[in-house]
């Protein structure tokens, strides 16, 4: 059963290029395990995934610059290696909090972001646990062009003010993806992700055109290239294969990765840590139980 958490107020740290990022601890006791959000998305949004896991484990969750608590920056400025600056840095936090490597969780860019921050210092971390992560194979010499996504125009268009956080919860809960999210994910996705606005009303404090950048420089980065030199045991996951979706190029990801092992779900989208928080803690908390002590 997923209990509902209190965490304390964000921890504001330093990222490894100055960017002030934001870290949440959801408490519990035990080994320490850092969750890292998806695009458009926040730490609070794995709570009830958080949840199951403190009985066994100290959970601290990541906002990355733009998103959260974190600092509001340029989005002209934003590149998806300062997304692994940054879980890199929150990946040092810890580390320095308990004197041991981590385990963790990522869901799409939060995936990418742990992968390029345990590329970078591998000693920080125990294992990794993926979901999707958004690391684009390159395209074949001869392929056609991708095909342009709708996903920046969508968060651009995104609506971003509210009278209030019911009347948001309420809208969220009655239209995909997010009525298909566990619930409690989807209200810490209002009751944090959005603030009072100076016009009354909420606002969302990520800016929409930071999540649109976010969606058009996911191909930018230097992920895909240092796969084959992570030594951090990965699982990567994915839910059901859909075209035009990250499940396509899951399964690639792993196969680059020295020590890995892909698990599917059929029944799961690409959104599935926030649609099926518990199927996937005990999933984790099963392969992490295997681990030598």
């Amino acid at each position: 059963m997923t209990q509902h958490i209190a965490c304390h107020d964000a921890t504001l740290i330093p990222s490894i290029d100055g960017t002030t990022i934001a870290i949440h601890d959801f408490g519990g006791a035990g080994s320490p395990v850092l969750v890292s959000h998806a695009t458009g998305f926040h730490a609070h949004c794995w709570e009830p995934l958080a949840g199951a896991l403190t009985d066994q484990h100290h959970v601290v969750g990541l906002d990355h610059r733009g998103y959260g608590d974190a600092e509001t920056i340029d989005p002209a400025s934003m590149t998806w290696n300062q997304y692994g600056l940054d879980a890199l840095a929150a990946a040092r936090h810890l580390f320095a909090q308990h004197n041991e490597p981590i385990i963790g969780i990522g869901h799409s860019m939060g995936g990418a972001s742990l992968l390029m921050a345990a590329h970078k210092e591998p000693e920080l971390f125990r294992a990794l646990f993926v979901f999707e992560p958004i690391v684009f194979p390159p395209a074949p010499p001869d392929a056609a062009e991708r095909p342009s996504s709708p996903l920046p125009a969508g968060a651009r268009k995104r609506r971003s003010h509210f009278d209030s956080f019911d009347s948001a919860i309420e809208n969220f809960a009655a239209k995909p993806p997010m009525a298909s999210f566990h619930p409690m994910a989807r209200t810490a996705y209002v009751l944090h992700g959005f603030k009072p606005s100076p016009e009354g009303g909420i606002e969302l404090k990520c800016l929409p055109e930071h999540e649109a950048r976010t969606y058009e420089t996911g191909g930018d980065s230097d992920a895909w290239i240092s796969l084959p030199a992570i030594t951090t045991p990965v699982w990567v996951l994915s839910g059901a294969l859909a075209p035009f979706q990250p499940s396509t190029f899951a399964v690639a990801v792993a196969e680059q990765l020295p020590m890995s092992t892909f698990v599917r779900w059929d029944e799961l989208s690409h959104f599935g840590p926030l649609e099926q928080p518990q199927l996937l803690a005990n999933y984790i908390s099963s392969v992490i139980a295997t681990f030598p002590s």
